[in-house]
């Protein structure tokens, strides 16, 4: 569940809303955790934008654009973290419609220590995470099979969250009358 900021001189990005959703997509589909509700409302990008006098080298210059990526310890191997920077270079420079911005963007990966990831009002180690990851898993698993009855898509997977995931960890699932069902990925750490 990445968490993206962005710091770029006001006006870099036409659309930052779109710049925001294009890079958490690309963080979440690097790492190759599930497609569920709980990675896709919880994988976010925040764009700052700053006045051109608030950033500089040492040269004074101020057209340079800084994305900081912070995942939960491990997320990102060798592999991952080349993608991962290429990848939000490239949209970067893409987003602002100027191709030189690949050579002034600085991305930087860091990590929330073991216990260190908040989400809910509590801290969670990796392993809850996981946890909840895949307790969602096979609870979207069990109503795609309509083994609940009823309106299988939605008061299910929220009682279910409610009961093995706790108040601590209560994530919704997908809004009534979203077209898209949520499609599990396979990770070796979500079998």
């Amino acid at each position: 569940m990445p968490m993206i900021d962005v710091y770029a001189a006001a006006g870099t990005f036409p659309n930052t809303h779109q710049l925001a959703v294009d890079l958490a997509t690309a963080v979440m589909t690097i790492e190759q955790v599930p497609d569920i509700p709980m990675f896709r409302q919880n994988t976010a990008a925040f764009v700052h934008e700053l006045p051109a006098s608030c950033l500089s080298n040492v040269d004074g210059d101020s057209s340079y654009v800084r994305i900081q990526v912070l995942t939960n310890a491990g997320a990102l191997d060798r592999g991952k973290q080349l993608a991962v920077v290429q990848r939000l270079t490239a949209i970067a420079a893409d987003a602002a419609a100027d191709p030189e911005l690949v050579n002034r963007t600085w991305v930087l990966l860091t990590e929330a220590p073991d216990g260190g990831w908040g989400l809910a009002g509590h801290a969670n180690t990796n392993e809850e995470l996981v946890a909840a990851a895949r307790a969602q898993i096979a609870s979207l698993a069990t109503l795609s099979r309509g083994s609940s009855g009823g309106n299988c898509r939605y008061s299910p997977v929220r009682r279910e969250h409610q009961r093995v995931i706790g108040a601590r960890l209560q994530i919704p699932p997908t809004a009534p009358g979203a077209s898209r069902r949520p499609r599990a990925r396979r990770d070796d750490r979500y079998p």
